[in-house]
């Protein structure tokens, strides 16, 4: 059997360039934009325009792929996308930008569409976890990569945009002469937010805020730490310190994840989450120090998603997961494209160090919406599990009349029929009278329903002697 890497090599080296590019373009844009001295609110803006293309971009690619196949949906959104990342050189017009944005994010979400929908359907079981496991390293290796490569060009001139054309034009090359067969086109999945909202409500909700957190460091940190002083240069290790701080924990906290309850250790992640961002916010920025501050924030909020993503699908069957993975991402691009939007506004307002604050208040939110449900579910379980006396056989035996405090239990032990004998072997068979008189009772008792139920008499004036008279003449 191949190993992983060798059996997908083709399609980590399109991950490892598409998402290179994808990542050094955010961070050109978002120093781009600081250096031009453009509102915060712009800023935040560029970055959200991102999201909600990956939020349509679900939609629009489903489609295309099911019309045309994977390599060429991926092929037309890769020339989609490395025309829009040029077309930042060619206009300055941030609202052009935000258009630019946009596509780039649809057309990145078709592409992530094929190359998770093509591990997942030829990944054998055995390797599913290996497979999806180096698929995540890959990403965030080219995540680092591209905010590696933006120290190249201090002067952010246009050779990154260069670049990031390149890669995302290379990215088509190994997808493209792959040998492997190609997958089965993508069938339709019900989207049914509300039954996944109730089933998970803990793991959607640390999704939705921690996509907050995530997408306002990779929109506006770069943003943060250029008004702080820091050189490109330096930017660049900012951010590659967070990102390989959560590369590195993805492991340890997965493991910790299978043996203490999954949804204490979401609350206990955020609560350390929220104190670290409040120190971050509160005490003066210091070269050193700010790299293990941020250390500390890669471990707790890249680690939020893959906890709520694993709890989630502990709650939910096997048929239903297709329609909560398409609930998750969405649910993360809501999340990432309303965070960076909302925290721009406040450093516009407030300050560059209310980026860290509003993640605070994420954190602290999230803290107290988890555990509000925490206690709700544990109410809800109480409540169902008070003694309900349901039917059963203790319940339609005489020994259920034991329990009633109405009944005297000496009268009940005495028609009790005695267990170690057996019941219809006791019950003598009745005598040829019993039954003749059985079958009179049963005559009169049908005689007098006729007489008492005949509307003609004035059955309101007729005494128990009347009713014996009439059935008699009957």
């Amino acid at each position: 059997m191949d190993s992983p890497l060798r059996s997908f090599a083709s399609l980590y080296s399109t991950t490892f360039l598409m998402v290179l590019a994808a990542g050094l373009l955010t961070t050109y844009l978002g120093l781009s934009l600081t250096t031009m001295q453009v509102p915060q609110i712009w800023i935040g803006g560029m970055m959200s325009a991102y999201y909600i293309g990956l939020v349509c971009g679900s939609k629009v690619g489903h489609k295309l792929i099911a019309q045309v196949g994977h390599i060429r949906a991926f092929v037309a959104c890769a020339g989609i996308v490395t025309a829009s990342a040029l077309g930042h050189a060619l206009i300055d017009n941030l609202t052009i930008w935000l258009v630019l944005r946009l596509a780039v994010g649809m057309g990145m979400m078709c592409q992530y569409m094929v190359l998770e929908s093509w591990l997942n359907e030829q990944a054998e079981n055995s390797q599913r976890g290996t497979v999806f496991a180096s698929y995540m390293i890959v990403s965030y290796l080219g995540l680092m990569a591209g905010q590696g490569a933006i120290s190249l060009y201090p002067d952010l001139g246009i050779e990154p945009l260069l670049l990031i054309a390149i890669c995302f034009a290379l990215c088509i090359v190994p997808i493209s002469i792959t040998r492997r067969i190609h997958p089965e086109p993508l069938t339709p999945a019900p989207l049914q937010m509300g039954l996944y909202w109730k089933r998970a409500p803990q793991a959607l909700t640390t999704i939705a805020l921690g996509s907050m957190i995530v997408g306002c460091f990779y929109g506006l940190a770069p943003s943060y730490a250029t008004a702080k002083g820091i050189d490109p240069e330096h930017v660049a290790l900012y951010m590659s310190c967070t990102i390989f701080a959560g590369l590195l924990a993805q492991w340890p906290m997965g493991k910790l994840s299978d043996i203490i309850s999954r949804s204490l250790l979401i609350r206990i992640n955020c609560t350390l989450l929220g104190v670290i961002v409040l120190i971050i916010t509160v005490v003066p920025f210091h070269s050193v120090y700010s790299l293990i501050l941020t250390s500390l924030f890669g471990i707790l909020a890249f680690t939020l998603y893959p906890l709520a993503t694993a709890l989630a699908n502990s709650r939910v069957d096997q048929h239903e997961r297709v329609g909560l993975s398409a609930t998750i991402l969405v649910t993360f691009g809501i999340g990432a494209s309303i965070g960076p939007l909302v925290a721009s506004g406040l450093m516009q307002v407030l300050g560059d160090q209310m980026l860290y604050g509003f993640m605070a208040i994420c954190s602290f939110t999230l803290l107290v919406r988890l555990l509000w449900i925490n206690l709700r579910q544990k109410a809800e379980q109480t409540a169902t599990g008070d003694y309900i006396m349901a039917g059963g056989d203790l319940v339609s035996s005489p020994l259920a009349a034991s329990f009633d405090p109405r009944v005297d239990i000496e009268m009940v032990n005495e028609q009790m029929i005695n267990p170690s004998e057996d019941a219809f072997d006791s019950v003598p068979d009745p005598t040829d009278d019993e039954l003749e008189d059985a079958d009179e009772q049963a005559g009169y008792n049908t005689a007098y329903a006729s007489v008492v139920n005949d509307d003609s008499l004035g059955h309101e004036e007729l005494d128990d002697e009347d009713v014996d008279n009439e059935i008699g003449r009957r």
